[in-house]
C-alpha cells in the first residue's frame, strides 16, 4: 500500500477545514478492515484523524466523503440519514437489456454468514413496465429493509450496459444486491461471481451533492482505466469523456 500523504495527494477531490473527499481506488476499504489497513486507520497512522461521512465498498472506487471534525461530521451524517443527499454511482453491468430508465423497489434482509439479499424469494421478484417490485405477500417474515435503487442507461453494446445508478436508500450492498438479483449484476463482482478472472468490481461512487458548513458541495470523481476495462474496446476515452459530460 502506498504511504497515506501519496495516496492522498494522488486520489484528492476537494478539501477545506471540515471535509476531505478523495476518488477512492477499488481495494481499499474505508475503515473497520480487521485483517488489513484502510484509509481511515493510514489517515491516523500519519497524524490526520479523519471521520467518515459514508461508506462504499471496499471493491467500490470513487468518491468518498469525510469530515474533518466532529460538528461537520454530524450536521454531514444527518443528511444521508435524512436521504437528502444526492448520490450517483456508474455501473457496468455484464447483461444487455435494460430499459432507458428503471427502478428496483425491492427489501433487503441479511441472511446467512451476513449476506445481504433480497427479503423474498427470487421467483417472487416481478417486472411491471420498468419497475421491479415483489408481492407484500411473498417478503420473508424476518427484519427487512426498505430499498429503492433508480438508474438510467447510459450506454451499451452486446455484451455490457453502462447504468447511472442512484440508491434512494443506503443500504450495504444495495445497488450490487438489486441489480444481480434482477438478472443484471455487475461485471466481476465477487459476491456473485466467485471465479476471480476479473481484478475489480465495475462499480464507481461518482457524484455527490449535500449541503455544507461552507456551502453546496457538489462533487464528482472520474473513473479510472480499471474501471472502464470490460468496455475499454467499444468505448474509447473521448467518447467516455462526453458520455459523462452530457449526463
Amino acid at each position: 500500500m502506498e504511504p497515506w500523504a501519496r495516496l492522498r495527494a494522488r486520489t484528492l477531490v476537494v478539501e477545506d477545514e471540515s471535509v476531505l473527499a478523495l476518488n477512492k481506488p477499488a481495494g481499499v476499504s474505508v475503515t473497520g478492515e480487521r485483517h488489513d489497513t484502510d484509509l481511515v486507520r493510514m489517515a491516523a497512522e500519519d497524524g490526520e484523524e479523519l471521520f467518515p461521512v459514508h461508506r462504499i465498498d471496499k471493491v467500490t472506487s470513487g468518491l468518498i466523503l469525510f469530515a474533518r471534525t466532529l460538528p461537520a461530521h454530524g450536521g454531514l451524517t444527518r443528511q444521508f440519514a435524512k436521504r437528502t443527499a444526492d448520490k450517483a454511482y456508474l455501473a457496468i453491468t455484464a447483461t444487455t437489456g435494460l430499459p432507458a430508465r428503471g427502478t428496483i423497489d425491492l427489501p433487503l434482509s441479511v441472511g446467512r454468514k451476513n449476506r445481504v439479499r433480497i427479503a423474498a424469494p427470487r421467483e417472487s421478484i416481478h417486472r411491471e413496465g420498468d419497475t421491479w417490485t415483489v408481492d407484500p405477500a411473498d417478503v420473508l417474515d424476518t427484519r427487512t429493509y426498505p430499498s429503492t435503487t433508480e438508474f438510467t442507461t447510459l450506454w451499451s453494446n452486446d455484451t455490457h450496459t453502462l447504468l447511472a445508478a442512484r440508491p434512494r436508500t443506503g443500504r450495504r450492498h444495495q445497488i450490487r444486491v438489486h441489480l444481480a438479483w434482477t438478472g443484471h449484476p455487475l461485471h466481476g463482482d465477487p459476491l456473485f461471481d466467485r471465479g476471480g478472472e476479473h481484478p475489480r468490481t465495475a462499480l464507481h461512487s461518482w457524484r455527490l451533492g449535500l449541503d455544507g458548513e461552507s456551502g453546496r458541495l457538489d462533487l464528482s470523481a472520474t473513473p479510472g482505466e480499471d474501471f472502464w476495462a470490460p468496455v475499454a474496446d467499444s468505448l474509447g476515452a473521448q467518447e467516455r469523456g462526453d458520455l459523462l459530460a452530457r449526463s
